[in-house]
């Protein structure tokens, strides 16, 4: 438990966004607003003249920016842990608070709940990030996967003749290649539909509509 109050900077541009901040933390048990600054510049000075444990830190602001400021602050007052209270939620704007070293990035529609539970919870060592910026996080972070390249025309050629009931000699006369040629494509047209055998690639290629020739059981190797 802290023995003493924590320490509450606000920092925006607005005045009319300040004193709406003000209000929210006025009166709340074991916080104090003990300054309010317009700019990162100011920011910088109120924190040297007052000591705040957080600070509620606009983004983009005139002068030095919100992204400037933490950076500065982690420099001079590393001590002091900075909240990004701002109305952008873009992946530049994430990415470059989260590299300043911010303990925290929450959007201006949360409610006053949420900002008194951020401010106690960076004070305290922890992290806090909105939900819509935890789930741009999962998802930018998430591996990308590539989607499987479908088969060529000469191996639905193959396929097709398969499906027919051909075997390997047949479908390489048909099509005038090799034996070799025919099962290189059907090795291809298997990765590319995910399957292990003749028969379960020409159920999936029905299935997925890249042939339209009756199943025929028995597909003979």
């Amino acid at each position: 438990m802290r023995e003493h109050p924590v320490r509450l900077m606000i920092v925006d541009d607005h005045p009319v966004v300040r004193d709406g901040l003000r209000g929210i933390f006025d009166g709340v048990p074991g916080i104090e607003v003990v300054a309010e600054a317009g700019d990162g510049h100011e920011a910088l000075a109120m924190a040297r003249a007052t000591a705040p444990d957080v600070v509620l830190m606009d983004l983009r602001m005139p002068g030095l920016d919100g992204v400037g400021a933490v950076e500065r602050l982690a420099v001079d007052h590393p001590e002091i842990r900075v909240v990004v209270l701002t109305t952008y939620d873009t992946d530049a704007d994430v990415s470059r608070a989260l590299a300043a070293g911010v303990a925290g990035y929450l959007l201006k529609d949360a409610p006053r709940e949420e900002l008194q539970a951020a401010v106690r919870t960076a004070a305290a060592g922890g992290r806090v990030l909105a939900q819509r910026i935890t789930s741009q996080l999962i998802d930018h972070l998430a591996p990308r996967r590539t989607p499987a390249a479908a088969p060529s025309p000469r191996e639905l050629e193959v396929l097709r003749l398969i499906a027919r009931g051909a075997a390997n000699k047949e479908v390489a006369r048909a099509l005038l290649i090799s034996e070799t040629t025919v099962k290189t494509h059907l090795k291809h047209v298997f990765a590319k539909l995910g399957v292990d055998n003749r028969a379960a690639a020409v159920v999936a290629a029905m299935e997925r509509r890249l042939i339209w020739v009756p199943l025929v059981t028995g597909c003979r190797s």
